[in-house]
């Protein structure tokens, strides 16, 4: 059997035991890895791009839940942050806060969502989104501001389409939310111990590994 494409999701599912900062353990065999591999992520642009160059694998990139996807040399743009924005600009308006402190480099170079600390008020974050025709989703780490329309999986389509790998070769590893339409599009999909209940319900398989723990087992086994 060939090495699967692999549909890494990265807080929660490459991350350490304590959910922070990632598990060096992952970069060697990822480097090695014989086939691509894909960083699909809720985070900024700049961070997934980052971690490729720090692992040492090809720009191969689904970033802000599927707003940007980078196919090796074409950025896509599949969302526009300005109805975001002006979500944030009205939860600023009625008392709360984004979160994240006067530098906020958490939105600072995010272009089609914004992020929001789970440390703040989510029902008026999400009656504000509604009625801008967005949605919030949690995933764990953070809320998103973001278009109903915006996902993973039509990023992960994206790059295979480009790159020319099938989808029901390909092996997802996540732990939220966010992960289902990535879940939804390939052909084997597990989710860490860590993950949550929507995540749990769409994997082909429930871990019994936490974090980095679990997608080293998966690397292990579909090697």
């Amino acid at each position: 059997m060939s090495t699967p494409p692999l549909i890494l999701d990265i807080d929660g599912t490459l991350t350490r035991p304590d959910g922070w900062g990632i598990d060096p353990r992952v970069f060697d065999p990822l480097r090695e890895w014989n086939a691509p591999v894909v960083l699909a992520t809720g985070k900024a642009f700049p961070y997934p791009i980052a971690l490729c160059h720090f692992i040492g694998v090809p720009e191969l990139v689904v970033a802000e839940n599927g707003g940007i996807v980078y196919t090796g040399d074409d950025v896509h743009v599949t969302a526009d942050a300005d109805a975001s924005r002006t979500v944030a600009t009205e939860y600023r308006a009625a008392g709360y806060d984004l979160g994240w402190g006067e530098g906020d480099t958490v939105n600072r170079w995010r272009e089609t969502e914004v992020a929001v600390s789970r440390d703040q008020p989510l029902e008026p974050l999400r009656e504000l989104a509604a009625a801008a025709g967005l949605e919030v989703i949690d995933t764990g780490y953070a809320y998103h501001v973001k278009d109903t329309d915006q996902n993973k999986g039509e990023g992960v389509r994206l790059i295979a389409d480009h790159v020319g790998f099938d989808l029901a070769d390909c092996v997802a590893i996540g732990d939220s939310i966010n992960d289902v339409s990535t879940f939804e599009t390939v052909g084997r999909s597990f989710a860490v111990s860590n993950a949550d209940d929507a995540a749990r319900a769409a994997a082909d398989e429930v871990l019994a590994e936490a974090h980095a723990d679990g997608t080293l087992s998966v690397l292990d086994r579909v090697r």
